[in-house]
């Protein structure tokens, strides 16, 4: 046993490195642009003012991001996907599959899932003893369910998830502002230090290798920065680009996605003046989202009658119960509106065929 803790415990450790790494980093690029460029290279006073207000605000910036990414714990399923302590025991005692799928099964029927496993069943974490809300993935490293769970990333050392998601965003919007900044800026100096237009000085080294650091930090960042806005604009994450989520009806990449402008607002919330600060506005509470649902689920209530004024689970007895839709899925569906719609374009028609009769009747009795 304490083995096994002493090597959790290095590994924990050793996680840090990378974070490490990127704040030592930050640090040199924040001496070298401040005193090396700004401070003995640049000649013009206006000029050094310019460059040192834009490059602090892309700094808080950037470190307020990177710091909420990594100390924003992630979002974990809460008690009411855990078993009940009756059915707990009963799924750990039982040893066939399909019988522990049915305990499952009616514990689920009071959750809003929508998703399940490859083979149809519902999702359930043996580690973690819960049934996993949909977009939920367990993270080994992490050791835990980690709600809409994206990826882990090792540059920050936290899972990337419901709750920092949009700080990760912006921590590489602003990561890359300030690698482009900084390349954009030093360049000149760059080119003055490489032709020997500059004398040589010490600042000669920071400078050249801090163009350097900036455009290969700058490239790196780029490619993930627009994959990710590309996930935002679908409303998918990582795992599920790469593995679609299966609904009761099959698998769908973009069974959550409700379009461009909503998908960007689930993730950086209604208020556009709240979308470049580092501060949670994601809508939602993670366990749930609303659903592209555009074929009838057959394990979802319907609203259809049945005859004599008794719908299907009335005529058949308590039958298994399922959470209804949410509000937002309702208004996704639209259903209601067509078929109001069309049943004024049936009462227009009918009206204009009686018209059309009263008028031919006129006309044959003045004849």
């Amino acid at each position: 046993m304490a083995p096994t803790h002493v090597l959790r415990c290095c590994q924990r450790g050793l996680a840090w490195i990378p974070v490490i790494f990127i704040a030592l980093v930050v640090c040199w690029s924040y001496y070298a642009y401040v005193v090396e460029l700004c401070i003995l290279t640049i000649p013009s006073t206006g000029e050094k003012f310019i460059y040192l207000v834009v490059f602090h605000l892309s700094f808080v910036m950037f470190v307020w991001s990177y710091w909420k990414t990594i100390f924003t714990r992630p979002a974990n399923p809460s008690k009411e996907f855990c078993l009940p302590k009756s059915e707990k025991e009963q799924y750990e005692k039982e040893q066939r599959p399909e019988t522990q799928q049915e305990i499952l099964k009616r514990v689920a029927t009071s959750l809003p899932l929508y998703t399940r496993t490859g083979a149809g069943a519902i999702r359930y974490c043996d580690r973690c003893q819960v049934i996993k809300p949909d977009r939920c993935h367990h993270c080994s490293a992490c050791d835990m369910c980690v709600l809409k769970m994206d990826h882990h990333c090792p540059w920050v050392n936290n899972c990337v998830g419901f709750s920092n998601y949009k700080f990760f965003i912006l921590f590489l919007t602003y990561s890359l502002i300030y690698c482009l900044f900084i390349a954009a800026s030093v360049l000149q100096y760059f080119i003055k230090f490489w032709t020997s237009e500059l004398p040589e000085s010490h600042a000669k080294f920071h400078v050249l290798f801090l163009f350097f650091v900036a455009a290969m930090f700058c490239i790196s960042i780029l490619s993930l920065f627009t994959y990710h806005l590309w996930l935002v604009g679908k409303n998918r994450s990582t795992i599920e680009a790469f593995r679609a989520p299966v609904f009761r009806n099959g698998p769908d990449k973009s069974g959550f996605s409700l379009g461009f402008s909503k998908n960007i607002a689930q993730v950086f919330g209604d208020q556009k003046k709240y979308w470049l600060l580092p501060v949670f506005t994601s809508q939602g509470d993670g366990l749930s989202f609303p659903t592209r649902l555009v074929t009838v689920d057959p394990e979802q209530p319907t609203e259809c009658p049945q005859p004599g004024g008794l719908d299907k689970g009335a005529a058949e007895g308590p039958a298994e119960q399922t959470n209804p839709l949410s509000e937002s899925q309702n208004r996704l569906l639209g259903n209601d509106y067509h078929s109001e719609e069309d049943h004024k374009e049936i009462d227009v028609l009918k009206s204009d065929e009686k018209m059309s009769e009263a008028i031919t009747i006129s006309i044959e009795s003045e004849s």
